[in-house]
Order: structure tokens, then sequence, then C-alpha cells
């Protein structure tokens, strides 16, 4: 048994200090670890915060520009709690899709014993991360920002200050839909309002003066316009790539499916956590449909498991190796 490297396309830098093994060291155990999930980057940390002022924003001009000054009562309650509903699990699927880890790699697991632990078989490939020290698994990318390796990582994404994931797709496909649901609302409201204020005097129609109201109402138009066409765009894409099991960066390289595809609407159920009910439709229920433990995990004989003597030349390869019979 030898082993031989494997040549494959990948986004990594070749640099000698990633490629230590006795930088490797053994993960804390999951005892230490705490509970909450947040990158510290100050880009994404400022985009969320921008996120939740435009929603607020938002319901400030719904509020106090357009419902609090009509004169038609049921139509001011049942537009300003459908709005305010819809705001409310926007934002909580923003906050779940930015505490929610998306799908984390156990960074510095790249260790003599982990890859024991393995009982790798002739002709399994394994993939080392230089940046991370760690064993990569199958659809696995290095996200430079997070600086973690991601399960089946589709992109990140500033707005959200996090990767989008295996672990919070649900959250992130859930946070564009209410987007876009409360930016189409609120577009239908400001034409609704500019028709009430030109049959009707400008200065009854709204609290504020003529020219302040026009300027909020333009600037949520803008605002919700935007918000509206990018959303509906993001939430497109994710629905498309669960349901063609293809995430954003493998569709991007052009990957060959090197897995076995859950396409179609057993793949909304993986992703949505489970048979189609309202809990799909809540940032408040957890995910709790695992997919199917691959055939590789199955142990390996004695004679086709890696030596200590191979394992040492994995950890001092960049990438990956390939277990091969001579």
């Amino acid at each position: 048994m030898m082993i031989t490297p494997v040549h494959r396309f990948r986004d990594i830098e070749r640099k000698p200090e990633y490629l230590q093994p006795e930088k490797c060291v053994p993960p804390p155990s999951r005892a230490s670890l705490g509970t909450m999930w947040f990158i510290r980057d100050g880009c994404g940390i400022a985009c969320a915060v921008v996120t939740w002022m435009l929603v607020f924003y938002a319901d400030f001009v719904v509020l106090l520009v357009m419902l609090v000054p009509s004169r038609d009562y049921v139509y001011s309650v049942i537009n300003g709690t459908l709005f305010n509903t819809l705001a409310f699990l926007a934002l909580a699927s923003h906050f779940r899709a930015m505490l929610t880890d998306p799908g984390a790699v156990p960074k510095g697991n790249a260790t003599k014993e982990f890859i024991e632990s393995l009982q790798l078989k002739p002709g399994q490939v394994v993939y080392k991360c230089p940046k991370c020290c760690s064993i990569k698994p199958d659809r696995a990318h290095h996200c430079s920002v997070c600086k973690r390796c991601i399960r089946k990582m589709d992109h990140h994404c500033p707005w959200v200050n996090n990767c989008v994931g295996e672990n919070n797709q649900k959250y992130f496909v859930l946070f564009t839909m209410y987007i876009a649901l409360i930016s189409l609302h609120a577009l239908i409201m400001v034409g609704f309002h500019f028709l009430y204020c030109f049959e009707e005097d400008w200065t009854k129609c709204s609290s504020f003066s003529p020219p302040t109201t026009v300027i909020l109402l333009i600037l949520l138009c803008f605002e919700a316009l935007l918000f509206l066409i990018f959303t509906s765009v993001m939430f497109g894409t994710q629905v498309h790539s669960i349901c063609t099991d293809e995430t954003g960066i493998e569709r991007l390289k052009n990957q060959k499916p090197s897995w076995e595809k859950i396409s179609g609407w057993e793949g909304m159920k993986l992703a949505f956590g489970g048979a189609f009910s309202l809990g799909w439709f809540s940032p408040f229920s957890n995910l709790n449909c695992e997919s199917p433990a691959p055939a590789e995990a199955a142990a390996a004989p004695a004679s086709a498991i890696m030596t200590q003597e191979e394992i040492e030349q994995f950890l001092a390869q960049d990438v990956a190796v390939q277990v091969l019979h001579e």
C-alpha cells in the first residue's frame, strides 16, 4: 500500500507555515466550547447593523407616515399587523442565520489520532486544509472570513455576517423571503398612499410636512425596490441550489458531483428539517433532519488501514492523499 498525491483545483495558498504538522493542535473538547457562534468581522458587523436599521426605518415610515394618520382604522390595523409580523420574522431569521454555526469543521483535527480513527480504505481520498489544519469532509470549503472550513458552503454573506452552509441555509432562505415580502408590501402601501395624498390635501394625509413626507416615501420606495429585487434573486438562487443539491461555489467551479445527489423535494426536506409543515416558515424551529451516514464510515480491514509512517506522510502533504494498493 502506498500514498500518492491527488491533484485537484483548490482555492488555497501553498505557504510553508501552513504545511507543518506540528502546528496542528487537537481541537478543544466539546465541553469547553461555547454555544454562541459569532464572526468578528468589521465589514460584516457593519452590514448586519445597516440591515436592521433599514428594517426599522421602513417600519417607522409605514407606521408613522402612512398608517397612523390614515382615517381607515381597519386598513391601518390589518396592514400594520401584517407588516410588523413579517418584519419580526425577517429580523428573527437574520438573527438565526448570523448566530448559527453554518457547519464548521473542527479546527486542528488533522492529528495522527484522528487519522487513525478514520480507518481509511484503499482508494479513499481525504483532504487536509493547510489554513485551519483540518481534515475536510466532502463538499467542504475554506472561508477566509470565518477562517474555518464550512460543510456545504454556498457563500459568505456580509449582510448576515456569516457563511451560508448546511446548518443555517434555512434561516438565510427565510430571511431573503421575508425581506422580499415586506419590501413588496411597503411598495404597495407607498403607491396607495401617494394616490390618497394626491386626491386629498397633503397636509391631512401625514403628520409630517408635505416635503418631508415626499422625501420619506421616496426613500422608502427606493429601499423597498432595491431589496425586493436583490432578495428575490437570492431567494431564487438558494431554492435552486437546494433543489439541485449544488452549492454556489460548486456551480461557479463547474464541479462534477462526486456525491449522491438529493434533489427536488427531498432536498427541501433535508434543508428545512423534515416533512413540510409550518415549521418550515419559522426561524425558531431547529433543524432535526440529518443526512444519512456515508458508506465510507464503515470500518476498514486492518490490511487497508494507514500505518503510522503513512499517516506522517499524509500530515506533511498540503492538500490530499489517496490510499492505494501497490
